[in-house]
C-alpha cells in the first residue's frame, strides 16, 4: 500500500516515521556561541545511558547485546526491532509501556549468537554467549517476565510490576513508607534491597550510582563555563555542576532558582533529572537535555501573553482561593532545539515549563520553551493532511483547520506552557506527589484545560495573539477529536490508556463531551458506520472547560487523592471497544504511523593547522541508524 506520508520522513517502521528538523541560524553565530552549544550538546549526548538504564532492568544490555547481532547478522526482522528499542529508549513502547514482542523466534536469536565472536560479547556487553542467552531468552519470549515498564493499574503494586529501574526488589508499600519516615531523595535515586533485607538509596550523582556518565557530563558542563555569554550564565551552569557533585536536592533547588531568574542569554539549556512521568508513584524523574537556541523575533508574541501572566491568574474561572494572589517571573522563549538528549530524544516535547517545583514556581516563577523547528519540522511531515481529512466530521471544519491550525497549536502550545503549569495556588502543605500516580494526569489536563479556556477569549485578539475567535474554534475541533476519536491509534485494542497526556487529552474529552451531548451543543455521530465529533456552540463548550478546570485546580490544590483517581480512572483510562476497533482501522487504512521522532543535527569541530577550534560545522545528513550507532560507539560506557 502506497504511503500518504511525505519526504520530509527520512526513516519509516512499525509505527514510528522518523523526522529531521535543522538549526536555522546556526552557521551565523559567533564561535564563542557556536563553542558553547558544542559543549552543551556533548553533555547532552553523553546521558544517553542513564536514561536507558532507567528506562528498564534489562534496556541497557538488550541495546548491547541487539548492535553485536545486527553486527554480524543480516536480517529485516532484526533491524527493525533494533529500530524499535532504540527509538524507545528500551524494550518497552513509548507510549504504552508494553514489552516490544519479537518477530523472530529463539532458535534464530540463538543462531544470531552463535555468529557473534566471544570476545565480541565479552568487549561490548561483558558476557559470554551462553551468559547471554539464558539471560535474554525469558526477557524477548516470556511475554509475562518484567511485561510492563510502568503499570499505573488500580489495585496493584505498582513498584513490584513496572520494569522501570527507580525500584529493586522492593514493594510500594516498602518504598513509601521509606519516604514517608525518612524524605531522603525522592527525586534521583534507586531504592534497593540488599541481601540482607536492607533498603538503601543509590543516588545519581558524581561518585554514586552512574558516575561514569555524570563525570563526562560535569566535564562539558565544565568547558561550557569557558564559553558562557555572561557570568550569571556561568553561575547557572557551575550550580548544576554542584549539584551532580554532591546529589543533594537543595543545591537542585538553588540551581532551578538561579536558571528560572537568568532570562537573557541567547543560548539555554535543560540538563538533569527532570520528569516523574516514567515513575509509577510520580517521585523519581527520567535524565533529559534539550539545547536550546532564542528566537528572539518570534518570542515577542509570547511576551505579551507573559507581560499579562496577572490578568490571566485573576480571570481564571477557579475557586478565588486557588488563584495567586501575585504572578512573578513567568516567561517563554520561541527556540530552536539544538540538540535531544535522554528522555527528549528521539520523541520530543514541541513545549517545556520547569521548574517543576510548585513551591519555586510560585516564589520565583517559571521559564517555558516553545521549541519552534520541531514544530515546524511536524507541520512539514503531515502535509497532505489524511489524516485530518478522515476524521474531521465536515468540508467546512478541515478548511477551519488547515487556516488556523498551526497557529491554534502555538498559541495552545505558549498557554499551557507558559501559563498554565505554573498558575493556581497550593494549601499549605500540599505538593502534587499527594495525588501520587495520578498526579502527572492531573497537572497536564490542568495546564490544558487552561489554555483550552483562555485561548477562545477576547483578551487574546485584544493583546494581538490570536487573529480571531475561529482559530479558537478550530482548536477545540481538534482537541475532540484527537481526545475521542485519533489518539485511540496509538493504543492497542484491549490496552488501558497509561500515558499521563494521552490520559489527560481523553479526560478532558468524554468529561467534556458528556456534559456537552445533554446540553445538545456537541455531540458525537455516526454516519456510515464512521463517527465523528460535531460541535454546535463553541461558546458553551468553553464553559465547560473552565468548569472541569476549576474541579481540575482544586484536586490539584487541596491534595484530594481520590477525586483525582476518580476522575482519571472514569474519564481517562479505559476506551469504547467497539470505538477504538473502528478508529484502528480507519487510522490503518491511512498507512500513516502514529508516532515520530528525530535525528539530531551533528556538530563537529573544525581545527586549523595548530589544533586551534576555528569553527563548529553542523551537518543534517545523518540516517536513523548511522546516528544511533554513532551514539552507542562514541558515547558509550
Amino acid at each position: 500500500m502506497k504511503t500518504t506520508e511525505n519526504d520530509a520522513i527520512i526513516d519509516r517502521f512499525a509505527d514510528i516515521r522518523i523526522l529531521r528538523y535543522k538549526v536555522p541560524g546556526f552557521e551565523e553565530l559567533t564561535l564563542l556561541k557556536k563553542k558553547l552549544l558544542y559543549c552543551l550538546s556533548e553533555a547532552a549526548l553523553w546521558g544517553r545511558d542513564i536514561f536507558w538504564h532507567q528506562n528498564g532492568h534489562e534496556s541497557l544490555l538488550m541495546r548491547k547485546v541487539m548492535e553485536c547481532l545486527y553486527a554480524y547478522n543480516q536480517d529485516t526482522r532484526l533491524e527493525e526491532f533494533l529500530k524499535k528499542i532504540w527509538f524507545a529508549n528500551g524494550i518497552y513502547h513509548h507510549y504504552s509501556n508494553d514489552k516490544f514482542t519479537p518477530s523472530f523466534t529463539q532458535e534464530e536469536f540463538k543462531r544470531w549468537v552463535g555468529k557473534v565472536p566471544v570476545d565480541v560479547f565479552l568487549s561490548k556487553v561483558g558476557k559470554t554467549p551462553d551468559e547471554i542467552i539464558a539471560r535474554f531468552e525469558p526477557v524477548l519470549f516470556n511475554p509475562s517476565f518484567d511485561a510492563k515498564k510502568v503499570n499505573l493499574k488500580e489495585g496493584e503494586d505498582l513498584v513490584k510490576t513496572s520494569a522501570v529501574n527507580f525500584y529493586r526488589k522492593v514493594t510500594q508499600d516498602e518504598v513509601e513508607h521509606l519516604y514517608a519516615t525518612t524524605g531522603t531523595n525522592p527525586l534521583n535515586s534507586q531504592v534497593k534491597k540488599l541481601e540482607d533485607g536492607t533498603i538503601i538509596e543509590r543516588v545519581w550523582r558524581l561518585g554514586g550510582m552512574y558516575d561514569s556518565a555524570i563525570q563526562k557530563i560535569v566535564y562539558w558542563l565544565d568547558k561550557a563555563v569557558e564559553y558562557a555569554e555572561d557570568e550569571k550564565q556561568a553561575e547557572v551552569i557551575r550550580l548544576l555542576i554542584k549539584y551532580y557533585k554532591s546529589g543533594d536536592l537543595k543545591d537542585f533547588d538553588e540551581f532551578n532558582i538561579k536558571w528560572v531568574q537568568q532570562k537573557d542569554s541567547y543560548v539555554d539549556f535543560i540538563n538533569g533529572f527532570i520528569e516523574v512521568y516514567n515513575d509509577p508513584l510520580g517521585l523519581k524523574a527520567t535524565w533529559e537535555s534539550i539545547v536550546e537556541l532564542v528566537d528572539a523575533d518570534a518570542s515577542k508574541q509570547i511576551e505579551l501573553i507573559s507581560r499579562n501572566a496577572q490578568w490571566f491568574e485573576d480571570h481564571s474561572p477557579i475557586d478565588p482561593e486557588w488563584r495567586k494572589k501575585e504572578v512573578t517571573g513567568v516567561s517563554m522563549n520561541v527556540i530552536s532545539a539544538v540538540m535531544l538528549g535522554g528522555d527528549c530524544y528521539p520523541a520530543t516535547p514541541i513545549g517545556v515549563n520547569l521548574p517543576n517545583a510548585d513551591w519555586i514556581r510560585e516564589q520565583y516563577g517559571s521559564k517555558s520553551i516553545s521549541l519552534a523547528n520541531i514544530t515546524h519540522a511536524y507541520a512539514e511531515a503531515a502535509k497532505g493532511g489524511a489524516v485530518l481529512k478522515e476524521f474531521a466530521a465536515t468540508d467546512e471544519e478541515v478548511a477551519r483547520q488547515q487556516k488556523y491550525g498551526e497557529i491554534a497549536d502555538e498559541l495552545h502550545t505558549q498557554l499551557h506552557e507558559c501559563l498554565g503549569h505554573g498558575s493556581g495556588q497550593m494549601a499549605e502543605g500540599v505538593t502534587l506527589d499527594n495525588l501520587k500516580a495520578y498526579g502527572s494526569t492531573i497537572e497536564e489536563a490542568r495546564a490544558d484545560l487552561f489554555a483550552l479556556y483562555f485561548m477562545a477569549d477576547d483578551k487574546m485578539q485584544e493583546i494581538g495573539v490570536a487573529p480571531c475567535k475561529d482559530a479558537a474554534w478550530a482548536h477545540y475541533d481538534a482537541y475532540l477529536r484527537g481526545g475521542l476519536l485519533v489518539q485511540m491509534a496509538r493504543i492497542e485494542e484491549g490496552k488501558d490508556i497509561e500515558e499521563a497526556h494521552m490520559r489527560n487529552r481523553q479526560l478532558i474529552s468524554k468529561w467534556v463531551i458528556e456534559r456537552a451531548e445533554k446540553m445538545g451543543t456537541a455531540k458525537i455521530v455516526e454516519r456510515e458506520g464512521k463517527h465523528y465529533v460535531v460541535i454546535s456552540d463553541y461558546e458553551a463548550l468553553r464553559d465547560l472547560f473552565g468548569q472541569l478546570l476549576r474541579e481540575i485546580q482544586r484536586i490539584k490544590s487541596t491534595g484530594d487523592y481520590e477525586a483525582a483517581k476518580a476522575i482519571v480512572e472514569g474519564y481517562g483510562v479505559k476506551t469504547d471497544k467497539a470505538l477504538h476497533h473502528e478508529v484502528r482501522e480507519r487510522y490503518a487504512a491511512l498507512n500513516v504511523a502514529p508516532f515520530s521522532g528525530f535525528v539530531n543535527p551533528k556538530m563537529e569541530l573544525v581545527k586549523n593547522e595548530s589544533g586551534v577550534v576555528v569553527d563548529v560545522k553542523i551537518s543534517y545528513d545523518e540516517t536513523y541508524i548511522e546516528q544511533m550507532l554513532r551514539y552507542s560507539r562514541d558515547y558509550a560506557l
